[in-house]
């Protein structure tokens, strides 16, 4: 069953695109194949241009699902409703959601990361996801970071 874990930012943690950018490096340092699943275009487009320049000395190799010639690519960013054909063939094993809804898809990865920001909308709905997820028996984990 997929493990869920809940990283919420408080004080100086940075942004939340900051923060999938450290999580998604981290991942893909431990081999795992990552999908980072966006809210919109120009997110997806701004998480692009951050994993070059989030740190310095960092490498995350990465790529736009709809602009990828290759399947494999480590780390693949989208805001599309639904996998495409490629990408579920290629087996990823972390999902880390930047929507404020959960993409149906979440189940076919081993686990999913679910970055919660400061403002107000952003609580709520990851208070909404928390408890989808807690209602239907997931794993569930809370990482404060500050």
């Amino acid at each position: 069953m997929t493990k869920v874990d809940f990283y919420i930012l408080t004080g100086n943690s940075g942004s939340r695109e900051q923060t999938v950018c450290r999580i998604a490096e981290k991942a893909y340092r431990l081999g795992h194949g990552v999908y980072i699943h966006t809210s919109h275009q120009s997110q997806t487009k701004r998480l692009d241009e951050l994993l070059w320049t989030f740190k310095k000395n960092s490498f995350v190799p990465h790529d736009i699902e709809a602009e990828s010639p290759d399947p494999e690519t480590p780390v693949l960013i989208s805001h599309q409703s639904k996998l495409t054909d490629s990408t579920q063939g290629h087996r990823r094993q972390v999902l880390i959601n930047l929507a404020q809804e959960i993409p149906m898809f979440f189940s076919s990865f081993e686990r999913v990361a679910e970055v919660i920001g400061q403002d107000n909308e952003n609580k709520a709905s990851g208070r909404q996801r928390y408890k989808f997820y807690r209602d239907r028996g997931y794993s569930l984990d809370t990482h404060t970071l500050s």
